[in-house]
């Protein structure tokens, strides 16, 4: 199973979140969860990068199943924005495939 936990501030915003684990959905290579979520978080990143000033700082394993990804400064509106947008796509994926992905927020 995909976990993805969330992390926000006492300003509700998002400060970090951490994706781990593999869908498991179907072989390597044709895991649609997994590409699905996969595609939503490094688009996120690299919006990030692409879009804002923002220099989140982003962890990841070499053979996939983890990726983190951390604000120093979280007050960009741009940056909350992206954020969010990825939380509403995974939310869309976890509603169809429940077994395969989970959030979490803390």
């Amino acid at each position: 199973m995909i976990k993805v936990i969330i992390a926000r501030n006492s300003e509700s915003q998002i400060t970090e979140f951490t994706m781990t684990g593999h869908a498991d959905y179907d072989v390597h290579g044709k895991d649609l969860v997994c590409a699905g979520a996969s595609a939503v978080v490094f688009g996120c990143v690299n919006a990030l990068f692409a879009l804002t000033a923002s220099e989140p700082d982003v962890d990841m394993a070499d053979d996939g199943g983890y990726l983190s990804m951390k604000l120093e400064n979280p007050d960009d509106d741009k940056v909350q924005l992206i954020l969010e947008t990825m939380i509403v796509s995974l939310k869309t994926i976890e509603s169809e495939y429940t077994e395969f992905i989970k959030l979490e927020y803390k």
